[in-house]
């Protein structure tokens, strides 16, 4: 006997409001899991993918890419399959067993480090679940593996570049803190190497690179400003552009141009120019020529 489809809403993601559906997961017909990741969020902060709740039968997709959601809004309709007949009592029962574990096993899509194990009311330290390799590597500080049926730490927006670049985590390395798998451990795999290695960040915050932060440049103290929103694909791009172009030596490309009548119009004008106190470097013509070509090509004269 079929269960009766259920719909599936945003759940609460916090503080974020009218965010962004930037990835569909999932196509009608499909059959998901529970804790399936079904669209994909962005908030100004991070990415976070919503799990259904339950398994079941896609029947409805309400959103599209580009749809702006908040807690509440519906997503999608799922009809529970045979096993899964009482999605409803399920979800709550399982919401109500990682509410009594949350202490110490942290969420596999929180943003936040895992959190050290709570104490008992009377003091004492609570009583310590069976040894675990995976979570004894990350109380030492060690980097953790995904390899077993263990939970994998990772934040949502490594886990959207895995899946975009075909990456298991079950296998990866974590170089994060305390073992958490980053973007750059995803693309180290794809890349055909191993984990990044762990490097340390400054206080003031420059990110894996070890860098100083990017100053903030109010650009519109020089003039108009445009602003043109970026496609999924340069958003991901964007940030490992940056870490190659900081991290991969340079190769430098020269080539040759005749500057004969440049460089004689340039004389002819310091000579007229003599008695005023102008002189002409080549620098000017090409401050002039460099101008012209942001003019005409302005997306190279833009800062993310």
């Amino acid at each position: 006997m079929s269960a009766t489809a259920s719909p599936v809403e945003v759940p609460d993601i916090g503080d974020f409001d009218d965010v962004p559906v930037i990835e569909v997961l999932v196509a009608v017909g499909d059959t998901v899991a529970a804790e399936d990741p079904l669209v994909t969020l962005e908030s100004d902060k991070a990415t976070m993918d919503v799990p259904a709740p339950f398994g079941g039968v896609v029947k409805e997709i309400s959103v599209s890419v580009g749809d702006r959601v908040a807690q509440g809004s519906a997503l999608m309709v799922i009809e529970p399959t045979d096993a899964d007949a009482g999605g409803g009592e399920a979800a709550e029962q399982a919401a109500t067993a990682d509410q009594g574990a949350e202490q110490t096993t942290p969420p596999a899509e929180s943003l936040e480090a895992p959190e050290e194990p709570s104490q008992s009311s009377a003091g004492a330290p609570a009583a310590a679940p069976s040894p675990d390799p995976q979570a004894q590597a990350q109380a030492d500080g060690e980097p953790a593996t995904g390899n077993g049926a263990g939970p994998i730490y990772a934040s949502p927006s490594a886990r959207r570049l895995a899946r975009e670049l075909g990456v298991s985590l079950q296998s990866a390395h974590g170089s994060g803190r305390k073992g958490r798998i980053t973007k750059d451990d995803v693309q180290g795999m794809a890349d055909g190497g191993g984990p990044a290695a762990p490097i340390s960040q400054p206080a003031g915050g420059g990110g894996e690179l070890n860098l100083l932060p990017w100053p903030t440049v109010n650009f519109e103290k020089f003039g108009p400003v445009e602003r043109v929103a970026r496609s999924r694909i340069q958003r991901i791009s964007a940030p490992n552009l940056a870490r190659n172009w900081v991290m991969i030596p340079h190769v430098t490309h020269n080539d040759e141009a005749d500057i004969t009548e440049l460089e004689a119009w340039r004389k002819r004008l310091n000579e007229e120019h003599a008695r005023e106190g102008v002189k002409f470097t080549m620098v000017s013509f090409l401050v002039g020529a460099c101008v012209a070509a942001l003019k005409e090509f302005p997306f190279v004269n833009a800062s993310l």
